[in-house]
């Protein structure tokens, strides 16, 4: 155990800054690949398949986050409480939490696919593609069937590297990412320009990325380098380890859920207020753009969460509050400025018009145009999100999910769900209604965050405090 123990041990004493940024790196190299699946898909298809594939695209996005937030679910929550049990030197309860990631996505897989696939019509007119033109519809159908059951592959690849992460292995985790990515782009080409297969062959592209990543995943527990042994014994349901995992996972799973709410609500809004068909559509596709684009921007922010996750865990459970307060001071400057440059590159001209053109064929001007004024409107109080977005990552991963759970909903499930949906009735522009309510709700939660983000910033300094005080008493 003691070379299990040497590869965690860094967590404990290695300087701060040097250890975020080893586990930040590769983290966010990997989390910005996993997001670029689907904005790869868009670009591709926005520059050669036209509007109504990008709005196609668009509908199918929070079905997509619907699965994805079950995987969060499981893998933030096995591999938090993966964190705290290494900081206890707990390596029988590890191997566990490790075959019990796996039941789960497979469990997963025997459900919710195939209830979407055989009711797919049913779920697209959820999202509002009734409303919009023909070519979207098909497009969206399509897309959806194709790529709904290699699913299984993404949430096992997206689960074993989260764990992999809690461990110290950040350039495996990183390296499954490199691996899936870089073959979507490839086949992306290779299906879209070469074969003209259009947006089934995003779809195939995507498939056979997950697949392969998924493989490299399970190589890296299968090669004996891992900390975590994968036995097949511990490939079931854990009874006594079922609790834990479950309730730190709730809150992301909420947050992402709540996610895939806000695009339906936003769906549902434009084509409720906006009368003509080809306009509801425009409006679908430049959301389509506002996603992709806030997706990239912010894959930086959610790399250092990754990156912070580990180090908050293991010091926790090790009882080493002074170093777990050192971390959140490191993690609120960090976080802060990368919020502030996300604000950037997506409010202040030309960075809009730059952005909307990466998904959007220059012959469609009107479109490049409403999308980058709708980018502008609705980031335009991101800078301030970074109080709330810490916080949130510190609670999870101390193991406090109740905390966690109700800052994730703050943002998103009390301020602008309620918003986009009644400020309409109170503004004649009925889109620019829709999209403020996004600035609004950023501002409203940070402002409802700080009360309780400084309660545990001042005990975490009165323990590290005491703790220094009986040192110095005992020399």
């Amino acid at each position: 155990m003691s070379q299990s123990y040497s590869k965690t041990e860094e967590l404990a004493k290695s300087s701060l800054g040097r250890l975020l940024f080893k586990y930040s790196w590769p983290a966010l190299v990997a989390m910005t690949l996993n997001a670029l699946y689907s904005v790869v898909d868009r670009i591709f298809i926005g520059q050669s398949c036209g509007v109504d594939a990008m709005a196609g695209l668009t509908l199918v996005m929070p079905i997509v986050m619907f699965f994805s937030a079950f995987g969060v679910f499981i893998g933030a929550g096995h591999s938090a409480v993966l964190s705290i049990r290494l900081g206890e030197k707990n390596f029988t309860a590890c191997g566990r939490l490790l075959g019990q990631l796996i039941s789960y996505k497979l469990a997963f897989f025997c459900i919710l696919p195939p209830l979407v696939f055989f009711n797919a019509d049913t779920v697209l007119e959820w999202c509002g593609a009734d409303k919009v033109t023909s070519g979207a519809l098909e497009c969206a159908e399509v897309y959806l069937k194709t790529v709904v059951f290699s699913h299984l592959f993404s949430h096992l690849a997206f689960g074993l590297s989260a764990m992999q992460r809690a461990e110290g292995a950040a350039i495996e985790s990183m390296i499954c990412m490199i691996i899936g990515f870089s073959l979507n782009i490839v086949l992306d080409a290779l299906f879209i320009f070469g074969f003209d297969m259009g947006i089934k062959g995003a779809a195939w592209a995507t498939n056979i990325a997950m697949f392969a990543s998924c493989l490299w995943a399970f190589k890296y527990y299968l090669s004996g380098k891992s900390t975590v042994k994968l036995k097949l014994s511990n490939i079931k349901f854990h009874r006594g380890m079922l609790f834990r995992p479950a309730a730190i996972g709730f809150a992301p799973f909420l947050q992402q859920l709540m996610s895939s709410l806000i695009v339906v609500s936003l769906q549902l809004a434009f084509t409720r207020w906006i009368s003509d068909p080809s306009a509801r559509t425009a409006q679908i596709a430049s959301l389509g753009v506002f996603h992709a684009s806030l997706i990239f921007v912010l894959m930086p922010i959610l790399g250092c969460q990754q990156g912070l996750q580990p180090i908050f865990g293991f010091n926790w459970g090790a009882r080493n509050y002074s170093r777990v307060l050192g971390v959140l001071k490191t993690g609120f400057a960090v976080t802060g400025v990368l919020c502030v440059v996300a604000f950037a590159v997506q409010v202040i001209p030309p960075f809009p018009t730059i952005l909307a053109k990466l998904f959007i064929s220059s012959s469609e001007v009107s479109l490049i145009k409403l999308a980058a004024s709708d980018l502008a409107l609705s980031n335009s109080m991101l800078w301030c999100i970074s109080v709330n977005v810490l916080a949130t990552t510190f609670f999870q991963s101390i193991g406090k999910p109740i905390v966690a759970i109700t800052l994730s909903m703050l943002r998103q499930g009390g301020v602008m769900l309620p918003l986009i949906w009644f400020l309409p009735y109170f503004l004649e522009d009925k889109s620019f209604a829709i999209w403020m309510a996004m600035p609004v709700a950023d501002v409203l939660c940070c402002l409802a965050t700080l009360p309780v983000l400084a309660k545990y910033w001042h005990f975490l300094a009165r323990a590290a405090a005491a703790i220094n005080l009986g040192k110095k008493k005992l020399k």
